[in-house]
């Protein structure tokens, strides 16, 4: 069990409905039953009355979604707490919507800003975008210019994603490759991987993957199973086994362009941050 199915249930009772939930949270629906499902299998009891074309919370799941609430409210309590303690040390917060992006704007600034700590969070494009308003975050990496008065925008870099193949897999001989050439394959899949996990389970409904949120484990199943999975072009994922080949994958979800964001008026170490990404571009 873990905070995101916690919030997903919440959803679905906000929403009325799973597939209203999917539609709230924006993942697929297939991808929110299965998550519900796993939940159930955790806490060991059913939270829904299923019939043949709906699925609604019974008394148990009722209690789970005020269990949720009071789970949820705490963690936000926790990160308040956390949030001034990086403020009074000069701590810089980043929202963004992948990994990647913080991985690079951390090696700028190691840089050019020695001894400036980032505290980061991969979240949604829309919660990335909460945080930088309501200041919860100082920098924001997003997928999508911001082009408002109150913003400061530049570009931060591009990423495009790949499916990485054991070297005997008949895929391995492709110069490129689309979702659609995936559908029937297992993937292993790292958690925390942002907003890719909804680009791939978009462009592949009924994906059939085993999520690993221990990366070592992740590492070592790469190097020893016959499973594919999916990396990118960003530096820090270039290290796979060299029994594998990576593809590029041609649909055009699979490539995204970053943005760093900030609200004008920021602190000054922000600023010269943000001034220095831009003069590097």
């Amino acid at each position: 069990m873990d905070l995101e199915q916690l919030k997903q249930l919440v959803a679905v009772d906000e929403a009325g409905t799973i597939s209203g939930a999917a539609l709230a949270t924006n993942i697929t629906q297939p991808s929110l039953s299965r998550s519900m499902r796993r939940l159930e299998a955790e806490l060991g009891c059913e939270l829904f009355e299923r019939t043949r074309n709906s699925a609604t919370l019974n008394e148990a799941g009722r209690v789970a979604v005020e269990g949720a609430r009071d789970v949820l409210a705490a963690e936000q309590r926790m990160r308040n707490s956390l949030d001034e303690l990086a403020r009074r040390k000069r701590t810089l917060r980043v929202a963004a919507v992948a990994p990647a992006p913080v991985w690079n704007l951390t090696a700028r600034i190691v840089e050019r800003f020695p001894g400036t700590i980032l505290a980061s969070e991969v979240l949604s494009e829309a919660e990335v975008e909460r945080r930088l308003f309501d200041r919860t975050a100082d920098l924001a990496i997003t997928r999508r210019p911001m082009a408002l008065p109150n913003c400061e925008c530049v570009p931060l870099m591009a990423e495009s994603l790949f499916v990485s193949v054991p070297a005997g897999h008949p895929l391995a001989t492709r110069q490129i490759v689309g979702f659609s050439d995936l559908a029937d394959e297992t993937f292993l899949v790292m958690d925390g991987i942002g907003f890719w996990k909804e680009v791939y389970e978009q462009g592949i409904p009924d994906v059939n993957s085993i999520v690993q949120r221990d990366r070592e484990v992740f590492e070592q199943l790469v190097d020893s199973s016959d499973l594919l999975c999916f990396t990118t072009d960003a530096p820090q994922n270039r290290n796979h086994s060299k029994g594998r080949v990576d593809v590029p994958i041609s649909d055009s979800s699979a490539h995204a362009t970053f943005f760093l964001v900030t609200l004008r008026g920021a602190v000054e170490r922000v600023q010269e941050i943000v001034d220095w990404v831009r003069r590097a571009e």
